[in-house]
């Protein structure tokens, strides 16, 4: 019984248990504060949005994370993350492939997003509706 209490003792001194080892938070510096400027978007951000018309190709979805990252993922495509900030009340940019697209947001609710995207071949307008829990991607035929 002596040996438990002393090895208790030993890593109560270490830190190791209890509530002594809680992390502390860190306050918002200046860096995060810009960062959340550029991608504060109420109804945006945080959130799956999914393609409505899919073209034969499901799960298209792009999430568009308050920290700066663009999740663009699919069920027949790899994930990438790209940056994203807004431009504009109603606009923002992110950079695939080393190349900027530009979009205005058409109209935002809980519901969709209606995004235009200023493409080098022309504008092309995407409606994303958010994403239904659960959701798993339909079996692909090879």
């Amino acid at each position: 019984m002596t040996s438990k209490a002393a090895l208790f003792a030993l890593l109560a001194m270490w830190g190791v248990g209890s509530a002594a080892c809680l992390p502390a938070f860190a306050e918002e510096t200046s860096t995060e504060s810009a960062v959340n400027e550029k991608t504060s978007k109420a109804g945006l951000t945080d959130r799956v949005w999914t393609k409505a018309d899919d073209g034969g190709l499901p799960g298209v979805m792009k999430i568009f994370l308050s920290d700066g990252t663009l999740v663009q993922d699919s069920c027949w495509e790899t994930h990438r993350l790209d940056k994203w900030e807004l431009t504009s009340d109603t606009a923002l940019k992110w950079n695939e492939d080393s190349i900027e697209i530009s979009a205005d947001i058409v109209s935002l609710s809980d519901a969709e997003l209606v995004l235009n995207l200023k493409l080098v071949g022309g504008a092309q307008q995407e409606t994303y509706v958010a994403a239904t829990v659960p959701y798993l991607c339909p079996d692909m035929q090879r």
